[in-house]
């Protein structure tokens, strides 16, 4: 092209421009230099030059002091990396019992993490834990609304992605009666998406893996689906494995779960470890009133009750999957949420049943990002869009 500096149609200089920014957030946070960003690039050295003058003069990258790469003396090299706060983001997951809200810069550092446990899941009450979250995670990370470049947020539910409405949610009563995007749109003057918090938890796991099964495990169940690499909605319902009908009897509850919810979910494990201590007054599980965390404790101990309720649990949850599983054929299949604290006494179990129940087991593996495997993918996705934005 030759000494195309200062030449090119303005579509072919955004091209340009895009292509420097695309390759600094490839390498955030840590700067480049002029001649790194022409070789990932394949762009001229002036054409790059002319990219980065206009991205420092835009706000969206900033320059370091030449001296600090100097090494070997002659003329320093120029470095440049992200501003952060030039877009940053905010994500919020809402659940029933808790709710969380986060803020990242745009090279993905974290500036601000809110949780807040709520003590009634009815849709008003939630809607004023999000306010106080929200207000909390701006202070914290030293922002107002309006600097804010995209908002995710996450909700249990069946969610229209087009409309941002949530069509189902049996946990949250009068959930499907708020309208959380436009609730969130009157406070943020920048765009709003609203997601199903398992759809985002499997974007944070995915990486690249082509099919994935990421499954959320607290009192709740859901899972989100990511086929060759793209998330998979269906009709707006896939992933609701919480409703699968395991055998056997399924308790009644009359508080909107699905049947698995109510067979596996946390408090269904802590209800069998109340009566598993009952049978067995020697168990650890006597102790205090037993919760899920401390059955897995419990049976990681040695505990025969505890690890009866394990392996109980393990092969309901092997017998719910095994159909996805079989249909789905995928990598692997990856818990996040509470019970993804179990540890290996679950892990092990799961891994076994589901080996029993199809032909090519996929990998199981707890999320290393457990309660907080939602809120990431909602910041990533709120990232993602607003480089969408700036790259387009």
């Amino acid at each position: 092209m030759g000494e195309d500096r200062a030449v090119g149609t303005p579509v072919l200089r955004r091209l340009n421009t895009a292509a420097v920014l695309r390759a600094v957030r490839g390498r955030a946070p840590d700067p480049l230099r002029l001649a790194e960003l022409v070789e990932l690039t394949g762009l001229t050295r002036p054409t790059v030059g002319q990219a980065v003058d206009d991205l420092v003069e835009a706000g969206w990258l900033q320059q370091h002091d030449p001296a600090a790469a100097s090494r070997h003396g002659g003329r320093p090299a120029v470095r440049v990396s992200l501003r952060g706060r030039a877009a940053p983001v905010l994500g919020l997951d809402v659940g029933p019992h808790t709710v969380s809200a986060g803020v990242s810069d745009l090279a993905a550092r974290r500036l601000a993490a809110v949780r807040r446990p709520v003590g009634r899941s009815e849709a008003g009450h939630l809607l004023r834990a999000v306010d106080e979250v929200v207000g909390r995670a701006l202070g914290e990370a030293g922002l107002g609304a309006d600097e804010i470049a995209g908002v995710v947020a996450a909700t249990p539910g069946i969610v229209d992605p087009g409309a941002g409405r949530v069509l189902l949610a049996p946990s949250v009563p009068g959930w499907t009666s708020v309208d959380l995007a436009g609730h969130l749109r009157d406070r943020f003057p920048c765009p709003v998406q609203v997601e199903n918090d398992a759809n985002l938890a499997a974007l944070a796991v995915a990486g690249e893996r082509g099919t994935l099964l990421a499954v959320q495990w607290g009192e709740r169940l859901g899972a989100g689906v990511v086929i060759d690499g793209r998330l998979h909605r269906g009709s707006g319902a896939a992933g609701e494995i919480g409703f699968i009908r395991p055998p056997g009897r399924v308790p009644e509850t009359g508080d909107g779960r699905g049947p698995l919810e109510r067979t596996i979910g946390a408090e269904a494990i802590a209800a069998r470890a109340r009566r598993a201590a009952r049978r067995h007054p020697e168990s650890a599980l006597r102790h205090g009133e037993p919760d899920a965390a401390s059955v897995f404790a419990a049976a990681a101990a040695g505990d025969a009750a505890a690890q009866r309720v394990v392996e109980a649990v393990a092969a309901t949850f092997a017998q719910a999957i095994a159909p996805a599983v079989l249909v789905l054929d995928p990598d692997a299949v990856v818990i996040g949420g509470g019970v993804a604290r179990a540890g290996p006494v679950l892990l092990t179990a799961i891994n076994r049943h589901l080996t029993e129940l199809t032909l090519t087991p996929p990998a199981v593996e707890f999320s290393g990002l457990a309660e907080d495997t939602v809120l990431t993918g909602a910041l990533h996705l709120a990232l993602d869009e607003v480089w969408r934005r700036l790259t387009v």
